[in-house]
């Protein structure tokens, strides 16, 4: 005879796909967290990377939940897409389950579904009709939980547990922090020990300088897609991306993001007129086109798809070996998932390229570098004046810088001017560089007092403005990487010190050391 739970689980599921020791670990310690809190209702964060298996991690939380404490999981969603991606994957793990859409108009108490799947809006107009009992769900899991649209529904669910999913755990909404709706945070393994591990591949960053000082922030926080399109859809910005494509990304599979559908429309024609296969999907587009877009980008060897506010979450495609961030962002959640869609492994891939022509790699840092998700989770406001920092155009000498060469009428150098000007004069943008050292050089000198041990010193307090300077001159050039930028930075230095003691040398007469 059936038990009431033997709805739940399909008796000859093939469900139960094989979980990863990291996997286990986290699971095993949700649950401890669980069982700590009265009447188990503990709010708890979990954080995994993108590509570590969220989806199926929480299809076994609600799996296990269910037959531990036989009560009802709803997982929230914010998006069909990941619907539908959900209640899959709860099905291939063998859990019976059902999508709350615009079909459903009423769940009855007496429903025999232990596990629903819905997007919030849906849901939310549910239980506002008072169609739907709240009270008997024990569990509520939020996928990509960092979206602030899920707060308003968790009050809804009195007596349930939440656990939040989500590759960032970071709020783009100052006054809406993760930590005033969660009690913990639990960090999963890190995307460098992931790679370690092979479930992930390698990235190999190609990063541009880009001038940026003429995107706008808007209402969120974020660049606007005017001022967004307005810088590149220009034919300067695209005949970079172009480079930079043909540079590190020519006969890959290769996934283009960007801010708006006026670039991404001109990324398609320029790269068509070049004779490449590429398509550019948007929001807007149908989704039978949607799908044979994607169709289409899946079986064809080296296509190029360019897109606009989608393919960010609920895409799956490891085939991809590029990812080319063509916008800026101040969002880290969307640089974390964008690079994500071209870390997935498959056969044959054990590494793939990033490029970035919106600085995004210098304000976030390397995607793969450590992040202290915790310190990011109690105390965002810090995080967030440091990403408010990095958008800034400005540049000021420091003080420090200043005082240290009182004898100097003028310290700083329009790198900018400069290069213009070589250009109008039909010079060689490199004389930039030479003029720049030539002034630091006399700097030190006349500020060592005779002095070429003092002055070779004096080289160390301008490291800072020589990177500014060398960063300035690479926005310039458009067309190098940080790669080289970072090789510009080392032979300033080297030529510096060899200025110095030869315009030394030469104010005292003294042969020059070789």
């Amino acid at each position: 005879m059936e038990t009431h739970l033997d709805t739940l689980v399909e008796k000859n599921s093939a469900a139960n796909k094989q979980l990863y020791d990291y996997q286990h670990h986290d699971l095993n310690l949700l649950f401890e967290k669980l069982s700590a809190h009265a009447n188990h209702k503990a709010k708890l964060l979990y954080q995994l990377p993108t590509g570590g298996g969220k989806t199926i991690i929480f299809s076994e939380i609600a799996k296990r939940f269910i037959l531990n404490y036989g009560k009802k999981v709803i997982v929230l969603s914010h998006r069909i897409e990941l619907c539908q991606q959900t209640t899959k994957a709860l099905k291939d793990m063998g859990v019976v389950n059902r999508v709350i859409d615009s079909k459903v108009k009423k769940i009855s108490i007496k429903d025999h579904f232990e596990c629903y799947v819905a997007m919030v809006e849906t849901l939310k107009r549910r239980i506002d009709e008072g169609l739907i009992n709240t009270s008997s769900v024990g569990l509520v899991i939020v996928d990509e939980a960092h979206h602030n649209s899920f707060h308003k529904l968790l009050s809804k669910f009195p007596n349930a547990a939440v656990i939040g999913v989500t590759a960032t755990p970071f709020s783009s909404d100052v006054n809406l922090p993760m930590k005033g709706f969660y009690d913990e945070l639990l960090v999963g393994e890190s995307i460098s020990n992931l790679i370690k591990q092979g479930f992930l591949a390698k990235p190999k960053v190609h990063s541009y300088d880009v001038e940026l000082n003429t995107l706008k922030t808007g209402l969120t926080g974020d660049f606007t897609v005017s001022t967004s399109d307005a810088l590149y859809g220009s034919e300067v910005m695209l005949d970079l991306l172009l480079h930079a494509y043909e540079s590190h990304s020519m006969r890959k599979k290769t996934l283009i993001f960007n801010n708006g559908i006026f670039t991404s429309k001109r990324v398609e024609e320029v790269f068509r007129k070049a004779g490449y296969a590429i398509r550019h999907l948007d929001n807007k587009t149908s989704s039978a086109e949607r799908k044979e877009i994607l169709k289409w980008f899946k079986r064809t060897k080296g296509a190029i798809l360019s897109s606009v506010s989608i393919l960010t979450t609920g895409f799956d495609e490891p085939s991809i070996q590029s990812v080319i961030l063509y916008w800026a962002t101040t969002s880290l959640t969307l640089y974390h998932q964008m690079i994500g869609r071209g870390a997935r492994c498959c056969s044959g891939k054990k590494k793939f390229s990033i490029i970035d022509l919106g600085n995004n790699c210098e304000r976030f840092g390397e995607w793969n570098s450590e992040i202290d998700w915790n310190h990011v989770f109690n105390h965002p406001e810090i995080y967030h004046e440091n990403l408010s920092r990095s958008t800034q155009q400005t540049h000021v000498i420091p003080i420090e810088m200043r005082n240290a060469f009182p004898n100097s009428l003028e310290v700083s150098f329009d790198v900018v001017a400069a290069y213009h000007k070589a250009l109008e004069d039909g010079q060689k943008a490199k004389i930039v560089i030479r003029d720049s050292i030539r002034q630091h050089a006399l700097m030190c000198l006349d500020n060592a007092e005779g002095d070429l041990a003092k002055a070779l010193e004096l080289c160390h307090v301008l490291d800072k403005e020589i990177d500014y300077r060398i960063k300035l001159y690479g926005k310039c050039l458009s067309k190098v990487t940080r790669d080289y930028i970072a090789w510009l930075g080392d032979d300033y230095r080297l030529r510096l010190k060899k200025m110095i003691q030869k315009l030394m040398a030469k104010s005292m007469a003294l042969p020059v050391a070789s």
